[in-house]
């Protein structure tokens, strides 16, 4: 995979919505599957967009994350990536249960650094696959670049669940 180039991160960052832009990055990446979670100013992270289907139980436990809690969580409480080559046997302990219930294998969440001094967490950004995977370091920095022009679109999307 090639790094994403800065025109392309910089047209993500224009991006309409946080949908659309979450849509793009999932291409990008060839995952299965997207999330993309805004920090609220209390603590937790709520879905505004989202690409590929989930059951019910699952919808229930990701469309609102507390800091610290599953991947996503762990990446906004972490300030890093947090990746997982095979959720349904992860034994790190990071991996909980509802996970599972996904179907994905290879999983990575990432913070998105935005505000003031661009170093603040306002959201986290996922793209998981069916098949395991292992991201490389530069599929791992390609994707905290993402959540960067990400966070531009997050600034101006409420908070709520995703359409």
């Amino acid at each position: 995979m090639n790094a994403p180039s800065p025109q392309w991160l910089a047209e993500l960052g224009k991006s309409p919505n946080s949908q659309v832009a979450l849509e793009s990055i999932v291409r990008f990446f060839g995952a299965d599957t997207g999330t993309l979670h805004k920090l609220g100013a209390d603590g937790l992270l709520r879905l505004v967009a989202i690409v590929g289907k989930f059951p019910p139980p699952v919808m229930d436990a990701i469309g609102t994350i507390p800091v610290g809690k599953g991947l996503a969580g762990l990446a906004a409480q972490r300030r890093g990536p947090v990746t997982v080559c095979n959720l349904q046997s992860d034994t790190s302990g990071d991996v909980r249960p509802g996970a599972r219930a996904t179907g994905m294998e290879g999983a990575i969440t990432v913070p998105c650094f935005g505000g003031s001094d661009s170093g603040e967490v306002l959201g986290v950004l996922g793209v998981a696959n069916f098949a395991p995977r292992e991201y490389s370091p530069i599929e791992t920095v390609s994707l905290l670049e993402c959540g960067r022009s990400v966070a531009v679109v997050l600034e101006s999307t409420q908070s709520g669940p995703a359409a």
